[in-house]
């Protein structure tokens, strides 16, 4: 018989200078206020589901890196990106029919001749999703926000409302999310 252990975990909350609110579960450089503490029974499926996590973040790291560098971006930018589209399970698939590490659409993918099969591959599906992030931040005038929104809700979302970020809470909380893990990169690696 398993027993349920108990997680704790401390909330810090920060406002930046542009009014934007960031949470997080250790507090990095800033003015961090602790705002709570949660207690929950952490499951065996959940210890299991942070061991394969990590195990999965340190085997796709230097590939991360590599893709991030063969293409003049930032590898904090791709772990972002990579977190918040798969949390790093290669094998992840959503509803739409997006699926690896960044999420390649079928669309996608053959636009940077990846086949089908090739997106269930980690480093073609790495280097493709890099590929459509960096050409995203070229279209968009390298506006990191833009081209967030348009990786998550298509390019043409983006346009559609004047090249800004389109009204779908969806596409407002990824790039709120890609973001955040990328400034607590960033911010960790200074």
């Amino acid at each position: 018989m398993l027993l349920a252990q108990s997680a704790v975990a401390d909330i810090y909350r920060y406002v930046d200078a542009k009014g934007h609110t960031h949470f997080t579960d250790h507090p990095l450089k800033g003015n961090y206020k602790l705002k709570s503490v949660i207690r929950q029974p952490k499951s065996t499926a959940s210890i299991e589901a942070t061991k394969t996590f990590k195990k999965n973040r340190k085997r796709y790291s230097s590939m991360i890196t590599a893709a991030a560098q063969d293409l003049n971006l930032r590898p904090e930018l791709l772990h972002a990106v990579v977190l918040a589209e798969s949390a790093y399970d290669p094998r992840a698939k959503s509803r739409a029919g997006a699926v690896g590490l960044m999420q390649l659409m079928p669309g996608t993918a053959q636009r940077y001749g990846v086949s089908k099969r090739g997106r269930w591959d980690p480093e073609q599906n790495l280097k493709a999703g890099a590929r459509y992030l960096r050409d995203l931040l070229k279209e968009f005038k390298f506006d990191l926000s833009l081209a967030l929104a348009a990786y998550n809700a298509g390019e043409n979302a983006v346009k559609k409302y004047g090249n800004s970020i389109p009204p779908y809470p969806e596409t407002q909380r990824y790039v709120r999310k890609v973001l955040s893990y990328y400034n607590q990169s960033l911010a960790s690696s200074s």
